[in-house]
């Protein structure tokens, strides 16, 4: 009996290597190549963390890596326990969270708006204006900013001065900052998250909306039941992966645009980031930087991952893992 159903089952065909699968394989090559040289190899350098690493100088890094002192938790701890810790946790969650709610309700908005025009070339003179930003370094972002925000002969202060207000010290200011820095970024980035939400709902199927006019839906009641059903999953995947570098900064936005952040703005625009950056030009021990930037990496993983999860348990569908 059992050899008779032994036979019955079919036998699985094994796949072959085909000339697709070789083509496909040779295209991502370089890509895999790219991530093996800058994204899995450097990760060696996590055990610096965990040692208390000093050069030495007849002999190269991996020498001196492996000679050096093992610490295990230490320097983390003494990351933990600085001062600055909580201020820097603040002000990189809080920050994130802003940028990530405004920039995708700015982006959507935007990329309702250019869909329902009629005219497709105002269409694309806007879309063209909106991502140009978006190529702009923070470096030429942040001599515009100085040339509005300098105290004696800038654009906002002589503004000021026009209608009878006395001028304000701007870099000098800290209250004034999270308003900057969240315009700023909104500003700068709303052109590349508009386009990818445009190029979904341009993949909606229009006869969604013409049997929407032809029920009389107006186009609020179209954008609510049709376009955002349709671009759920975009917006889901985009948050997501956002909500994954929830603890990183842009660094050009905080250290550049902030004129490499003076003492007066220290409590209000540091964040992880710009801590680490400094405490590299100082005299700190390089270990209890990586300590920094490594905690920094578990943290998003351990977000995008709980993200994902809290997604899959409420649709599936829209899970990116």
């Amino acid at each position: 009996m059992q050899k008779t159903t032994a036979m019955a089952r079919p036998k699985s065909k094994k796949k072959k290597f085909t000339r697709d699968d070789l083509d496909l394989t040779l295209i991502s090559l370089p890509t895999f190549i790219w991530f093996v040289l800058f994204s899995y190899l450097p990760m060696f350098g996590i055990i610096i963390a965990f040692k208390e690493y000093k050069l030495s100088g007849r002999h190269g890094f991996l020498y001196s890596l492996f000679h050096s002192k093992w610490v295990g938790w230490s320097n983390f701890n003494y990351f933990f326990k600085s001062n600055a810790f909580m201020m820097l946790l603040r002000n990189t969650i809080l920050y994130n969270i802003v940028f990530i709610i405004l920039g995708a309700t700015v982006a959507v908005g935007f990329a309702l708006m250019l869909s329902n025009l009629r005219s497709k070339k105002v269409s694309k003179v806007y879309q063209t204006m909106m991502f140009f930003p978006h190529f702009m370094s923070w470096v030429v972002v942040s001599y515009i900013v100085y040339a509005i925000l300098t105290p004696d002969k800038g654009y906002l202060n002589a503004l000021l001065t026009f209608f009878g207000h006395e001028k304000v010290m701007w870099y000098q200011s800290p209250q004034y900052w999270p308003f900057f820095l969240t315009f700023m970024k909104i500003w700068k980035g709303m052109g590349y998250g508009m386009v990818i939400y445009l190029a979904a709902i341009t993949g909606i199927d229009p006869s969604l909306y013409e049997a929407a006019v032809m029920d009389g839906a107006t186009k609020w009641q179209q954008a609510k039941y049709i376009t955002m059903p349709c671009i759920k999953t975009v917006l889901i995947m985009m948050l997501i992966l956002d909500t994954g570098k929830i603890f990183y900064s842009d660094f050009g936005l905080f250290y550049q645009v902030t004129g490499a952040i003076p003492q007066s703005l220290y409590t209000t625009v540091s964040t992880f980031d710009t801590y680490i950056y400094k405490a590299i030009q100082s005299t700190a021990p390089i270990g209890k930087t990586a300590a920094a930037s490594f905690f920094q990496s578990v943290c998003c993983c351990c977000t995008i991952l709980f993200a994902n999860w809290v997604v899959k348990k409420v649709d599936d569908d829209s899970a990116i893992i």
